[in-house]
């Protein structure tokens, strides 16, 4: 990696070997020297976050450790909140979420926000509003989605960890893309509060994205945890995450997933990642078996997109109401009006069936867990697309390439499962691949143990620099 990880940075500025401010001030220089040309930082808090730095920082587990926000369904006081829309530029965060208010109370330094594509309905960071993102590994690139900004920014060596979420996959794609470590939680883990995602939180969850398994762990910690009068938690860890993931995670049984049942032809390549993840966790004594899907990923896309169409039509017609006018033709990309239109005219009794077709999923994909304790699989069914593979403003191009980038990792969202991606291996482009793990609801720490060995037994690295 290009710098200290999160993990060492706060030890350092603790132990007095480093500074905050400086830590913070040569964060700042990262992003205002290499941000511009990579479009992943989009709204910045410099003068506040010196500031912070100067009255002293909380003597946290991430004390003077400099961190971006998603700008989608997290916010900070101050920054717009724009998830990436027209149609939302105008909007300021008056307060902190509370994932923020951990980040900050745990001793984080925020910096900013980064991109994403508008309100997250893509595989790769493209929006309109604020321009695309491009791949630290090669700018022709897309960096994922959708949260590619956070991605490029911590492969670029921005910052060590930034913030992320995942709805179909918007952590581990993107993390994937960019040779890093994410984890998507289980269902719960994480609060949305204040912010109330209606029928979107379940299937889409907060954490961050990674350049080291200690990191995630670290601000897993900071992060989990439910408030009073949340609709749902994860099972409460057996110790703290990170002390989970510096454990042996003992002889494991591994389902290893190829292809799936009428779905997108995988990639030589992604299948070829997954099966020597699969030789890499033999030697390392785990029982490496072949499995098979029990779930079809057009069932899985239909019902997410209900779930997440629903919460779509709210959220636009929410900001309508408050605007006082009509939708504008230049208010959202096409593909997203193309959503909009079609979710706005849902019958009610359509999403109670996606919601009992969820729990069908759920179970259906929870069998293979009673032959195994963890499944493997390609993150990606094909390699890192270039930027303008998945165009919302040609709907079509959206539709033709999306659900096959989400092929393996959306139905770890309608579960709620937790799963994670692991850099392995490139691509015949030199880009970075990425293997999925996913365990049971509440497994995050089998994961994280994993990952560990993993990360011991193969570590990934950043892109050459620029």
């Amino acid at each position: 990696m290009s710098g200290p990880d999160a993990h060492a940075t706060a030890a350092a500025v603790r132990s007095g070997e480093r500074d905050a401010k400086a830590v913070t001030e040569e964060a700042i220089a990262r992003i205002e020297d290499r941000g511009p040309g990579l479009g992943a930082v989009i709204h910045t808090r410099f003068e506040a976050a010196r500031a912070e730095v100067a009255a002293g920082l909380p003597d946290g587990p991430l004390h003077g450790v400099p961190i971006l926000v998603k700008d989608l369904g997290t916010e900070v006081d101050g920054l717009p909140a724009t998830g990436g829309s027209r149609l939302f530029a105008a909007v300021t965060a008056r307060r902190d979420s509370e994932l923020v208010a951990r980040y900050r109370r745990a001793g984080a330094v925020v910096l900013g926000t980064t991109n994403t594509p508008e309100l997250g309905l893509n595989a790769s960071t493209e929006p309109v509003l604020h321009g695309p993102t491009r791949n630290p590994w090669s700018p022709a690139h897309s960096p994922g989605g959708s949260s590619g900004g956070s991605a490029a920014a911590v492969a670029a060596g921005l910052v060590p960890v930034a913030h992320a979420s995942d709805g179909g996959g918007s952590i581990r794609i993107p993390a994937a893309a960019c040779g890093l470590f994410g984890l998507k939680p289980s269902r719960g883990r994480v609060s949305p509060a204040p912010r109330p995602t209606t029928l979107s939180g379940l299937v889409s969850g907060h954490h961050a994205i990674t350049m080291t398994v200690r990191d995630s762990a670290l601000l897993l910690d900071v992060a989990a945890g439910p408030l009073p009068g949340d609709a749902y938690a994860a099972p409460e860890p057996s110790a703290p995450f990170a002390e989970l993931a510096r454990r042996d995670p003992g002889r494991l049984r591994i389902g290893l997933l190829t292809e799936l049942p009428d779905g997108p032809d995988v990639h030589p390549e992604c299948a070829a990642a997954a099966r020597g993840a699969g030789k890499l966790c033999e030697r390392l004594g785990h029982d490496v078996v072949q499995a098979t899907a029990h779930y079809r990923p057009e069932d899985v896309g239909r019902t997410s997109g209900v779930l997440m169409g629903a919460d779509l039509v709210a959220q636009i017609d929410a900001r309508l109401a408050d605007l006082g006018r009509p939708l504008a033709d230049d208010d959202i990309e096409p593909f997203t009006r193309v959503l909009y239109e079609h979710y706005r005219a849902l019958p009610a009794a359509d999403v109670s069936r996606a919601l009992r077709r969820a729990q069908e999923i759920g179970w259906e994909a929870g069998a293979a867990f009673r032959e195994c304790d963890v499944l493997l699989s390609p993150t990606l069914a094909r390699p890192t697309p270039r930027l303008g593979t998945l165009d919302t403003t040609r709907p079509e191009s959206v539709y033709e390439h999306a659900s096959v980038y989400a092929a393996f990792t959306s139905v770890h969202n309608v579960t709620g499962m937790p799963a994670m991606s692991v850099p392995f291996g490139r691509d015949g482009e030199g880009l970075p691949l990425g293997v999925q793990f996913a365990a049971p609801l509440g497994g995050e720490g089998v994961l994280l143990a994993l990952a560990g060995q993993l990360e011991r037994a193969a570590p990934w690295r950043c892109p050459p620099a620029p």
